[in-house]
């Protein structure tokens, strides 16, 4: 891995700080980071893990809440460049959904009001809301650590795009995923009240 980013701010009126790291490897043209820290009243992370364009996979996506160390909201997905999972290099759900299937406590269904879960969402989602800190522990961090593992062996086993406008398209749909991600993320707001609009756009 190669350290391509590191910014860090802090509100040390408000108790707040946050850092967000990004990096590059042969497999990865970006890896961001970022970790949000209020002490117990509210710690988020967020990560976004980009294939490199010559390989036409989805983005793995996660996103972890803790409100007061009494609530948490969890996402972790492999999220589909294509309406159609037929349309990537090669199909993954049914090696999610073993992974999946052991934990029901992350099959919720999010809600509609920041996005919609027919754009760029799988069908094997890892979704949770929860109160009981133990799930975080027992469910959650083997499952979270289960779908990095399979993003990456997924890659590994993937053969490269040698055409130009197929790698070309592949980085225009994961720019259309982040267009739609940015114009829709709930902690967009947070941070640009913590640390400013600039500041936060530009993390």
């Amino acid at each position: 891995l190669n350290d391509i980013d590191v910014s860090f701010n802090e509100n040390k009126d408000k108790r707040a700080r946050i850092v967000n790291h990004c990096y590059a490897s042969d497999e990865y043209r970006k890896i961001r980071m970022t970790y949000y820290d209020a002490g117990d009243s509210v710690q988020v992370f967020n990560s976004v893990w980009y294939p490199d364009a010559k390989y036409n996979l989805p983005v793995l996506g996660i996103d972890l809440l803790s409100f007061n160390r009494k609530r948490y909201l969890a996402i972790v997905d492999f999220q589909p460049l294509h309406e159609s999972e037929q349309d990537h290099a090669t199909t993954y759900e049914h090696i999610l959904k073993p992974i999946k299937d052991k934990y029901d406590n992350l099959k919720g269904r999010m809600s509609s009001k920041f996005y919609d879960e027919t754009q760029f969402f799988s069908k094997e989602m890892l979704f949770a809301r929860f109160e009981d800190g133990k799930i975080v522990y027992d469910d959650l961090f083997p499952a979270f650590k289960s779908y990095v593992q399979t993003h990456l062996d997924l890659l590994k086993a993937t053969p490269p795009a040698s055409n130009p406008e197929d790698i070309q398209f592949v980085f225009e749909r994961q720019r259309a995923y982040d267009t739609y991600s940015a114009d829709r993320d709930p902690a967009a707001g947070l941070f640009a009240a913590m640390f400013g609009k600039e500041w936060a756009e530009g993390s």
